[in-house]
């Protein structure tokens, strides 16, 4: 399999066929990110020759004996079908439609127990599709998209420089709902900033009480030296949020969710993992983090966070 890099992946797509067709990010311009800092360029296409051999080598993984031999040896069951693949990269839905649609089409042709194809993308991908795009894309397996909007903080939005605004979000999304493409949200605990928290916590409820993700996913701010970010610390232009804050800022997300949808904190930046469904386990969710407000120090959840070596 041809990979380029670190791969990321929501942690909801661990059994997915990962499946590079890009490689890097085409903004590259957030002043938090530093995932794609480890590539020698900003953004490339994987080749088609590249991607159909990936996925030659692929169609093998349930029929060739020697890894049915090899899952028997360790104890594994026989590996299964493949139901789902996923497109690697920060935002493999940039590419056009065409590309999509051939890329989609060779999924097919060599693995067609695949059923939905999955990947990252940006809000400013969306726009770039027409509503004919977005529902053709959506006939052919396209579902599930995972969009990282951060927040609703407008300001915290134009200060990180994500390259759209919080009223862009809510014209793209819709035109996810009506394509019939579903999405889920990445929300970064800590961007709006010292003091600020809680209000973007509630801009982004307001925001997501607009639309239809399937799924929120909580990650926590988490600033490396070699981001853009790190430098506007030490300038004194922006002060990072203590840790108890970012808790305090999920909860006040909590409590503003008026749509049903799944919640979840499984990433790596989360000192403390939770998941549930929302209206339901609200209750349960908020006596969680009250647990972590009245019981973690600060000291010790900013030692996980100084001592944490990548997301």
């Amino acid at each position: 399999m041809h990979y380029t890099g670190t791969i990321w992946r929501p942690p909801y797509e661990a059994s997915s066929l990962l499946l590079e067709v890009t490689a890097g990010c085409t903004h590259h311009n957030c002043k938090f990110c530093t995932l794609y800092h480890d590539l020698p360029f900003h953004f490339r296409m994987s080749p088609l020759s590249d991607i159909e051999s990936d996925l030659q080598e692929a169609q093998l993984w349930n029929t060739d004996p020697i890894s049915m031999l090899s899952a028997r040896l360790q104890g594994a069951p026989r590996p299964e079908r493949i139901r789902r693949v996923f497109l690697t990269g920060a935002n493999p839905f940039v590419l056009k439609h065409e590309r999509l649609m051939s890329i989609a089409g060779l999924i097919r042709q060599y693995i067609p127990s695949v059923q939905t194809i999955g990947c990252f993308a940006r809000i400013t991908d969306v726009a770039l599709k027409s509503d004919e795009e977005l529902a053709s894309l959506h006939q052919t397996g396209y579902s599930g998209l995972t969009i990282g909007i951060e927040t609703g903080d407008g300001e915290a939005l134009g200060f990180m420089n994500k390259g759209y605004a919080s009223a862009d979000i809510v014209t793209q999304c819709r035109r996810l709902d009506q394509a019939g493409i579903p999405y889920s949200f990445f929300y970064l605990a800590g961007i709006s900033g010292d003091g600020r928290g809680e209000a973007g916590a509630k801009m982004t409820a307001a925001l997501c009480n607009q639309l239809h993700p399937t799924l929120i996913g909580v990650n926590m701010l988490t600033v490396y030296a070699d981001a853009a970010l790190f430098q506007e610390i030490q300038n004194g232009t922006w002060k990072e949020e203590s840790e108890t804050e970012k808790y305090r800022e999920v909860r006040a997300l909590l409590e503003h969710l008026t749509i049903p949808v799944q919640f979840a904190a499984l990433g790596a930046s989360n000192a403390f993992r939770f998941q549930g469904t929302l209206p339901g386990d609200r209750d349960a969710l908020i006596r969680a983090l009250d647990q972590i407000l009245e019981t973690a120090k600060e000291t010790e959840l900013r030692a996980y966070r100084q001592n944490l070596p990548h997301l």
